[in-house]
């Protein structure tokens, strides 16, 4: 079964930063992974995503402040949060899909159970 778990979320106050980190686990093959983020009563919209050729893909909103890497030796993903604003506060999950990467957040075919992160 493949199996994603994020860690590194938490509270911050505006300006700071967090890590975030996704371990995949029970899949081979070229996939693509992103991170994606649910605030309270809104829907989840896309952060950032890098396509199987490493390709990625921010959000307008986290341009400049975010940067998402990947480790394939160990089928990780970490997302680099700096100059967190209250408006970052959300659920963030970590997906992941093989081959290309979709358009639409749906189409991701496993996710993660989320982290919280919280800027006040």
């Amino acid at each position: 079964d493949v199996q994603l778990v994020e860690s590194g979320g938490g509270s911050v106050q505006a300006g700071g930063s967090l890590r975030l980190s996704c371990a995949a686990s029970g899949y081979t093959g070229s996939y693509c992974m992103g991170w994606y983020r649910q605030a309270a009563g809104k829907e989840r919209e896309g952060v950032a995503r890098m396509s199987p050729g490493s390709r990625t893909t921010y959000a307008d909103s986290v341009k400049g402040r975010f940067t998402i890497s990947r480790d394939n030796a160990r089928n990780s993903l970490t997302l680099q949060m700096n100059s967190l604003k209250p408006e970052d506060t959300a659920m963030y999950y970590c997906a992941l899909t093989g081959g290309y990467c979709p358009s639409r957040w749906t189409e991701y075919s496993f996710w993660g159970q989320g982290t919280q992160v919280t800027v006040s």
